[in-house]
């Protein structure tokens, strides 16, 4: 009788001690692993092509919410997704509507390669003659790269039209008539002539002259934007007044596009939100802007702000310029975290270096993230290292994608942390469905992010997703702050 309960006591005992160690395991783990919730993110996926429509946009001028006494402005956002439910342009599954993202982002980034090689090697903005703005190349990349549109008011009386945000380019535009050649759109081409206050810049205006590339005929400025993908728009220079509510802003130089090419199909045109002269943010003397980007296939809205107050909880990081190229917002990304310990990078991986190359920006337009490839590869493989025993075995990759999962027969799943450590010693903790997103609708998940075959990295809107972003531009502050849409 005393053999059994020494053995009782004994089997108790380890039963103790097994327990105590599983949570010290615990602990030693803990805030380095989060939870994915796959049945949430595949259920989503499934609704943008499910029957269910989205309501109409009820965003009109009279209910945008300005300001007028601080100038605070906040216009609606909504995702490209969103949009074209709305307008019933669907693709066939959510593989090709995938593809089709990644495709206008491979475009997009080969965009930002080219005319940051361009200004780092010296690209003279001397004056084109008007017929080379008459031949520009044609694009292969059908759908453009815009992600996220607001909707504002031009002219008077004002007009509402859609614009895509990007905060990678610095002049607006919009299609306008004449159209001598326009991809469609969901509402009508702008009418400059319905508009009182629309008016044509002259060849020596100060605006003409900011211009990276241009051209005058007849006395009247002409400009063109290409995109690097082979996308452009060419047209008259101009000013107009735009709306946010009950307030305006006149005067605001854009382009009138008369030939556009291969961009950012249902929407007008293209609101610049770069750090130029010409962005609107420098045009309307905002001190600061913010957005805060839904998730990718929701049908619901967020909104854009200039002036607002930062959210107090912002995670803050330096807003750094390249003194080569003033349009891109840099900020002081000095490494990355996977599972609470920090990758090895060498800290000069995310720097900007004497010549303009390299550096980190902030980019509303760029889905995937893009790290220059020796980070990407150390990220990478400390991530597929810590998932070993939560994950099951990586499987094939998927476009861009080099290191996938199939989790079709898991409804959650542990995976490690992946945090932006930034200048000042503050990092910015990422949710689980910012860097791990499906590809399909059956369960096939992938590893967000990509290597960059160029100098520069890019923090792209999938992973900004869910954040507010905000641009303090008196202070030269960026902020991330989480579940603020």
């Amino acid at each position: 009788m005393a053999t059994v309960k020494g053995t009782v006591f004994f089997l108790f005992l380890l039963l103790v001690i097994s327990l105590s160690q599983a949570s010290i395991h615990y602990k030693k783990h803990d805030g380095n692993f989060q939870v994915l919730d796959v049945s949430a993110s595949l259920l989503q996926a499934r609704r943008v092509f499910s029957s269910e429509k989205p309501a109409a946009d009820a965003v009109n001028l009279q209910s945008l919410g300005v300001s007028t006494g601080n100038s605070t402005f906040t216009l609606t956002l909504r995702s490209r997704s969103s949009l074209l439910r709305l307008f019933h342009r669907t693709l066939k599954n959510y593989t090709s509507l995938t593809l089709s993202r990644l495709a206008r982002d491979e475009a997009r980034v080969q965009s930002l390669f080219s005319r940051h090689s361009l200004f780092v090697s010296g690209f003279s903005t001397s004056d084109l003659e008007p017929d080379e703005l008459e031949v520009p190349v044609t694009s292969g990349i059908s759908q453009g790269s815009g992600e996220y549109f607001a909707r504002v008011g031009l002219g008077s009386p004002a007009k509402e039209i859609y614009m895509v945000i990007d905060t990678g380019s610095d002049i607006s535009w919009l299609q306008c008539q004449p159209c001598t050649d326009c991809y469609q759109q969901t509402g009508p081409i702008y009418n400059p002539s319905s508009s009182s206050t629309y008016r044509k810049l002259t060849c020596d205006s100060q605006q003409c002259a900011a211009l990276q590339v241009s051209a005058c005929r007849t006395d009247t400025c002409l400009y063109q934007v290409s995109y690097g993908d082979g996308s452009y728009t060419v047209g008259d220079f101009v000013t107009e007044t735009m709306s946010f509510g009950g307030g305006s802003v006149s005067d605001v130089a854009l382009g009138c596009g008369h030939d556009n090419e291969g961009l950012f199909v249902a929407a007008d045109g293209l609101l610049g939100l770069g750090g130029g002269s010409l962005s609107l943010a420098s045009q309307i003397r905002a001190t600061s802007f913010s957005y805060c980007l839904v998730h990718r296939d929701s049908s619901a809205s967020s909104t854009l702000e200039f002036n607002a107050a930062q959210p107090s909880d912002s995670i803050l990081a330096p807003l750094l310029k390249n003194s080569l190229i003033s349009t891109y917002h840099y900020v002081g990304l000095t490494g990355i975290n996977v599972g609470g310990q920090p990758v090895n990078i060498p800290a000069s991986t995310f720097e900007i270096g004497s010549d303009g190359k390299g550096g980190v920006i902030v980019d509303s337009g760029t889905a995937v993230t893009r790290l220059k490839t020796e980070a990407y590869n150390a990220m990478r493989d400390a991530f597929v290292a810590m998932s070993s025993q939560n994950l099951p075995s990586p499987t094939t990759g998927f476009a861009l994608f080099d290191t996938c999962y199939d989790l079709s027969s898991k409804t959650s799943v542990s995976v490690p942390t992946v945090s932006l450590q930034f200048a000042g010693g503050r990092a910015l903790r990422l949710s689980p469905s910012n860097y791990l997103i499906p590809v399909d609708d059956a369960g096939k998940f992938c590893f967000a992010f990509a290597p960059s075959s160029g100098s520069l990295s890019i923090i792209g809107n999938v992973q900004q997703q869910g954040t507010r972003v905000s641009y303090d531009l008196a202070n030269k502050i960026v902020g991330f702050s989480p579940n603020k849409c």
